[in-house]
């Protein structure tokens, strides 16, 4: 195992673990952290921690796994993962669904100068599949989706 997936496991472990305080062992003070629910970057494992103790109460059973293969060149990483949770708690203004979702997720990082953690890691994963799997936001091609789409303004879609 390399440094590099040692590195990666650890900040899996950190999701997984609920345990927030783990993301100072592998993420460098100056960290940059974004994903589709981030508002604006996080700079440091503090702010990245605050933001994990969030979506762990909201799905407190959450555990992400890996996918596949991870693919580096030992300063740059793509990690894909997948997360497997039940929503249990508010998000967002949004109260418990008690749905249990599966979202695909892959993480780019990049390493320190000194290659010893995670530098920058940047979190993509569809957001908006989350939301239909939570029940947020209707179906493709339900009657809910057309009647969201007439409110909008953009009719019905003919087939």
């Amino acid at each position: 195992m390399s440094d590099l997936d040692t590195l990666v496991d650890g900040f899996q472990a950190a999701w997984s673990d609920h345990d927030p305080g783990a993301f100072a062992a592998v993420c460098a003070p100056d960290l940059h952290y974004e994903d589709p629910m981030t508002v604006e970057p996080l700079e440091s494992p503090e702010a990245l921690a605050a933001h994990a103790a969030r979506l762990c109460q909201a799905f407190p059973d959450a555990r992400m796994e890996r996918t596949g293969e991870r693919l580096g060149d030992g300063r740059f990483v793509a990690a894909p993962v997948k997360l497997l949770a039940t929503h249990r708690g508010e998000i967002e203004d949004f109260p418990p669904t008690g749905r249990f979702v599966i979202v695909h997720a892959v993480f780019f990082c990049e390493l320190d100068e000194a290659r010893t953690r995670l530098w920058r890691v940047r979190a993509f994963f569809d957001l908006y599949d989350a939301a239909i799997q939570l029940g947020v936001l209707p179906k493709p091609g339900s009657v809910g989706e057309r009647a969201m789409l007439l409110l909008r303004g953009f009719g019905l879609r003919s087939k």
